[in-house]
Parts: C-alpha cells; structure tokens; sequence
C-alpha cells in the first residue's frame, strides 16, 4: 500500500511539474504539433502565423461565434455549461458549453472526443493557460491550432486555402465564413455556403462590428 501511494504520489508530482513546463514552453514558443494534428489522416497543412498578422475581423468573428464573453471569464463560462447540462438532459442534438480557451488546451495538449478523464484534464490545463498564457496569447494559439478545413489548420491556412489571401487581409465576410466552420471544419462549407450556414455565417459578420463597440476583443488589443 505505501509502495501504491508512492508511486501516485510521484505520478501526480510528474505531471504537474510536466503540464507545467509545456505550458510555459507554449507561452513563447509555438505550438510544433498537436494529437489532433498527427491523428489526421488527411494529412497538415499550417502556417503559424503571429496575431498581429492575423486580421482583427477573424479575432472578432471567433469571438462572436465561439465565445462572446471570453475577455470576462476566467476560463469557464458557467451559464453556457449549465445550459448545456440542461438542454443534454432533455435529449437531442448535444451541445457544449466549452469556451475558447477550454478548446485550445484540449487542442494543445489532449484528444479530442468526450469522457469525465479527458474533461478534467482540459479544466486543469484551462486553468494554467489563464493563468500563465493570458487571454491574448490563448487567442493567438486558438488561431493557429484550430482545425479549419480538412487535413487545414490555423486561420492563415485557411484563408490561403478558401480566399488565396493572407490572414492579414481577410474581410468581414470572409472572417464570418471560416469562424461558422470552425465547430465542424470536415463538413461545413467555408465557400459559397448554402442555406442555414450561409445565414449563420452572416449573422456572425453582422456581429463583428458588436464585438468591436462593445468591446468584446478588449482584453486581446489592450
């Protein structure tokens, strides 16, 4: 039994002391790969692009489609997970309830998929990088380590493979696109979307000047 608890006991000093060293490796360093990446088997196509040469209009369509209080919460928006709870409970199509920064550290540093483990871990890394990283630097590795199309990650590849610009010069619109695929990038359209995406694509660029007044991407531009 001491052998046991040893043993844990050392496991969980390792990981903490491991998590923790990536976590600031990331903090300046950028992300080389993640699981995500290697598990894909169509292939990497990215461009680690800074946030100053990623266009304002694809920081604020991210925000306005993923996650509009993400310059308020400290990592956890509690009203969208109990709204998620809530309307899981009743059956239907799942939703989620996960906050920009809660998909980066399960992009960074898990897999994707579901199950009580993997939720944990994401909480802990989610707390690390609001802590060490700071919400500017969350934004910027969220746009370089989203999935953005097939065997497509990170905004500049996006844009190169949709629009055959920079992400430096993307338009509203454009911005909108990308930001309304970014839930399901294998099967949701970026060009000429049909239907409800088209809408959902425009509602969130007539969102973006919103974000913009109100202040939304404060905490990234300060």
């Amino acid at each position: 039994m001491r052998w046991l608890v040893r043993f844990l006991f050392k496991t969980l000093i390792g990981f903490v002391g491991l998590s923790l060293a990536l976590v600031l490796l990331f903090k300046f360093v950028p992300v080389p790969v993640t699981a995500t990446m290697l598990l894909d088997g169509n292939g990497i196509t990215k461009d680690w692009t800074a946030l100053s040469n990623i266009d304002r209009n694809m920081v604020r369509a991210t925000i306005a489609a993923e996650d509009g209080k993400f310059c308020t919460h400290d990592g956890f928006d509690r009203e969208a997970i109990e709204n998620a709870i809530a309307s899981n409970a009743r059956g239907g199509r799942i939703r989620g309830g996960s906050t920009i920064s809660q998909q980066t550290a399960k992009n960074v540093f898990l897999w994707q998929g579901g199950g009580y483990v993997r939720k944990g871990f994401e909480a802990w890394f989610t707390v690390l990088i609001e802590q060490i990283w700071g919400k500017r630097r969350i934004m910027e590795v969220y746009l370089n380590v989203a999935e953005t199309g097939i065997g497509t990650y990170g905004a500049e590849a996006g844009a190169r493979r949709y629009f055959g610009k920079s992400a430096a010069s993307l338009t509203p619109l454009e911005a909108a696109r990308m930001a309304a695929a970014l839930p399901l990038p294998k099967e949701r359209s970026v060009v000429n979307p049909r239907g409800w995406l088209a809408r959902h694509g425009n509602t969130i660029s007539a969102r973006i000047g919103s974000v913009s007044r109100d202040g939304l991407d404060s905490c990234v531009y300060r």
